[in-house]
């Protein structure tokens, strides 16, 4: 054999070598992208669309594969249901446990454990609960007891489909024995609240359509991370009012387990995720208003995210299971409340 037929030959072995080596970086290229479903709460639509395209473009070039990341937003406790009902999520982004434990509890769609798999309790974000009033503050609203007067119209969402709902009258519950009340006197608050809500919308963001748009209410009980949303569509026409004391509002994550699994999505789907960690899926949260767990970007976006007194739905109400039991479950503290109104 000649040198320049050997020569040949080792040439091609090695470009053979080399598009082995490639292939699954060009097969990845070549075929459909890979699509996820994020199916999470109602007012977390342009969050995930920013962090989505984000992490498209992340995961493409550090694993050379296309993505079609879809997202589908709703009332939380509706959207956890139509994941048990069937609804294909990939992955379930809402803003309590409660929502995700169901999950587990009907179904086995992810392990009761689910939220020891990532840091700070799966919840990568946070926001607070607020009080949005018109501008100037008309009815001198500045506290959670102040919506409970006569006179005040509020909107707060449907509790029991709505975790922005249910934050909301956990807010004022536990803001009242956070001022020193006892359970009788914090009950009598958050029924006198309810009793000067003039409907019940059925997520945060049918609440903030009747509140902006048709401009019903003297107040909206709303995240922090909603607000600027709400300014950038309807104006300035609205202040910010701080409780001396709010609720925590931590936002947990994870996998639905059965369906990637059967999709073969898992490596992808538990990526997504872990990348909410990363200094830019924390970035991004911050630029959506939503409070991000690293101290470093935190301190970066310090002037938007003001000092406030919080306590956690665990450490007022023994964790998420035991509040919607007592609260939200059918029969519970609530539907107590709306039954004695007349408004079930």
């Amino acid at each position: 054999m000649s040198f320049s037929v050997r020569r040949r030959r080792l040439l091609q072995g090695a470009g053979l070598a080399a598009v082995a080596s490639l292939a699954p970086w060009a097969r990845a290229a070549s075929t459909a992208p890979v699509s996820l479903l994020n199916v999470s709460y109602d007012v977390s639509r342009e969050f995930y669309k920013a962090y989505n395209a984000a992490f498209a473009a992340h995961w493409l070039k550090t694993a050379g594969q296309a993505l079609d990341l879809r997202q589908s937003h709703g009332g939380s406790s509706k959207q956890a249901r139509s994941v048990i009902d069937g609804l294909e999520a990939d992955v379930i982004t809402m803003n309590q446990d409660s929502d995700i434990d169901i999950l587990a509890e009907r179904g086995g769609l992810v392990p009761a454990d689910w939220a020891s798999r990532l840091p700070d309790h799966s919840a990568p974000t946070a926001s607070v609960s607020v009080i949005l009033v018109r501008k100037g503050n008309p009815k001198a609203i500045r506290s959670w007891t102040d919506l409970g007067r006569p006179g005040i119209s509020v909107i707060i969402p449907n509790p029991k489909t709505s975790g922005n709902g249910r934050y909301s009258y956990l807010a004022a519950w536990g803001a009242a024995l956070k001022g020193g009340a006892g359970e009788p006197a914090a009950r009598a608050l958050v029924e006198r609240i309810f009793a000067n809500v003039p409907v019940l919308d059925g997520g945060g963001r049918g609440a903030t359509t009747t509140f902006a748009q048709r401009k019903m209410g003297d107040a909206l009980a709303t995240f922090e991370s909603e607000v600027p949303l709400i300014r950038s569509e309807f104006g300035d026409d609205f202040d910010v009012v701080y409780p001396g004391w709010t609720v925590l509002a931590e936002n947990p994550v994870s996998v639905v387990d059965k369906v990637v699994d059967r999709r073969g999505t898992r490596a992808v789907a538990e990526a997504y995720l872990k990348w909410l960690w990363s200094e830019e899926g924390q970035t991004i949260a911050a630029r959506h208003h939503l409070r991000p767990r690293s101290a470093k970007v935190l301190k970066a976006f310090a002037k938007d995210f003001p000092p406030v007194n919080t306590f956690t739905v665990a450490e007022v109400f023994g964790g998420w299971k035991k509040a919607q039991k007592t609260h939200f479950d059918d029969g519970g503290v609530y539907d107590q409340i709306v039954l004695k109104q007349g408004r079930r």
